[in-house]
């Protein structure tokens, strides 16, 4: 018998097939789910898109059933050569995209998830920036369902 997975990771899952899936403005894409995203630099050449389980919250519904709040990061990074306006703009675009294509949006292969939140508190990180030229944008996804 196959023990099903945790409702987050069956989440944070469903996440990585829509990304890897869509029809984003940067293709060749290749999301995965880990816990802790560690890179080297070298790495960081390619585009990486990663999908982190961060936070659950049980929150009472009725006497019987909870609304379940899973919160997922999505961390896009890409090194730079030089930082400019026409290298970085196209990866700002790209987290747009991803934020508009989840708001509101239940998943297609876990329907009774929908997204209520997506928040974007790290345009760029400026230590990554300064440290490793490199691009990290941190998007935040908050999925509920009655559980």
């Amino acid at each position: 018998m196959t023990a099903t997975p945790a409702t987050v990771i069956q989440i944070a899952e469903s996440i990585v097939a829509e990304i890897n899936a869509g029809d984003f403005s940067k293709t060749n894409l290749s999301a995965q789910r880990l816990y802790v995203p560690n890179f080297d630099l070298e790495d960081m050449k390619e585009l990486r898109v990663t999908v982190v389980p961060r936070e659950v919250e049980y929150l009472p519904l009725d006497r019987a059933s909870n609304k379940y709040h899973a919160t997922i990061d999505v961390a896009v990074q890409k090194k730079f050569s030089k930082g400019d306006a026409k290298e970085i703009d196209p990866l700002v675009f790209f987290v747009e995209e991803l934020a508009d294509y989840f708001r509101l949006k239940r998943l297609n292969s876990f329907v009774a998830a929908r997204c209520i939140k997506v928040e974007n508190s790290v345009l760029y990180s400026s230590e990554h920036w300064t440290q490793f030229n490199q691009f990290t944008s941190l998007l935040s996804l908050t999925f509920e369902l009655a559980k």
